[in-house]
């Protein structure tokens, strides 16, 4: 699967960008601030209908514009689709599949895939718990796009029930009843559970497959200096090991039982206590926890390692993911650049940003274009 062509209508820096894509490798190169991620950028949104920079769709809009338009032509085999995402900050995005048939955002998770190397991905392993988890989530929508409909559902509910203890909360410090809250709140902790068992198992199979391939990826990266250790931290429970097999309904009645071991604690702080928000992955060098222990380029190639496990578990349960990789060379030493551009190199599709062509190593050989001032020029 690759872009064969990238449409921009005011995304970010860009009034107006047409991009026309080959298979293989491609540079963005130019100065700092230009608008080389903005590109790549929008290529990922496609993919996980969010930013890798950002939380919120508003500074996708350039400014003066009420909205932005990103429209990709992707090949598949002899399959071609052209797939459209209009962001409109404060109101509903809206999607289209081949211009003629409206859909919604989420319905068009899969078209495009991708895995993007960042320098954001440090907080992978530097970052809190809310960093992993959205790895997690957007790999696990990757591989299964109806999980997105599960983590909507999901989020819904959480919503709903915080509300609810809030207002229990409240009428305890006022000294009002809460009957009626907490009768409504048995029904939200099933739902919750509900959901939740779904997302956490789809969490635990990822984990158990992505150890794997990650320690394999690290030991590329860095020879001798693993092995790695993913375990699950669940609130509902002790960490729970990547090996361990739970069903569903195990999980649900985990879940459930936990909810109920900790209303009177969420009554009083009106908020959700249990759940997969807030769930963490603790991640492991050798014996110690590498969050804390692991030096900057240990931490480098340990979340490099993740990013290419997701490339080779996307890549082995179907079509090929677009690799981007956002100025990233520039963030490694010169051992860990040859072997990163040597791994990456024979992708379907790779897409680059450097500042300078120095910082490409010569073994991704492909199309380069410059960028500045807001004008995309092939080289």
């Amino acid at each position: 699967m690759h872009v064969s062509h990238l449409s921009l209508a005011d995304f970010r820096s860009y009034a107006r960008a047409e991009v026309s894509l080959d298979p293989g490798v491609t540079a963005f190169v130019g100065p700092n601030g230009q608008g080389k991620t903005n590109l790549v950028e929008a290529v990922g949104y496609l993919a996980t209908l969010g930013s890798h920079r950002v939380s919120s769709d508003a500074p996708l809009v350039r400014m003066g514009a009420d909205r932005a338009v990103i429209r990709a032509a992707v090949t598949q085999g002899e399959r071609r689709q052209l797939v459209e995402l209009e962001l409109n900050p404060g109101r509903a995005n809206r999607a289209r599949i081949n211009r003629f048939s409206q859909v919604r955002p989420r319905d068009v998770l899969g078209i495009v895939r991708t895995v993007l190397f960042a320098p954001e991905d440090l907080a992978l392993v530097k970052g809190d718990p809310g960093e992993r988890r959205r790895f997690l989530d957007e790999l696990v929508t990757a591989r299964s796009p109806r999980m997105a409909g599960v983590r909507s559902d999901y989020e819904r509910v959480l919503k709903q029930r915080n509300t609810l203890l809030k207002s229990a909360a409240m009428a305890r410090r006022h000294g009002g009843r809460q009957g009626a809250d907490l009768s409504t709140l048995d029904v939200w902790d099933q739902h919750l559970a509900r959901a939740g068992a779904e997302l956490l198992a789809q969490r635990l199979d990822l984990i158990a497959t992505l150890l794997p391939l990650a320690d394999k990826a690290y030991e590329q990266l860095a020879p001798g200096g693993g092995p790695l250790g993913l375990a699950y931290r669940c609130s509902a429970g002790e960490p729970v090991d990547s090996g361990a097999a739970r069903t569903r309904e195990a999980l649900y009645e985990a879940l459930l039982a936990a909810l109920g071991e900790v209303r009177k604690q969420e009554i009083e702080r009106g908020v959700t206590l249990v759940g997969p928000h807030r769930d963490d992955v603790l991640l492991r060098l050798g014996e110690l926890p590498a969050k804390g222990y692991a030096s900057h380029g240990e931490s480098w190639s340990y979340a490099l390692a993740l990013r290419l496990a997701s490339y080779e578990l996307l890549r082995s349960e179907g079509s090929e993911p677009v690799l981007i990789l956002d100025d990233v060379f520039a963030e490694l030493d010169a051992r860990r650049r040859e072997r990163l551009a040597e791994l990456v190199a024979p992708g379907e599709q790779v897409l680059v940003t450097a500042a300078v062509d120095d910082d490409v190593p010569g073994v991704l050989v492909g199309a380069r274009f410059g960028v500045s001032g807001g004008e995309v020029t092939r080289l």
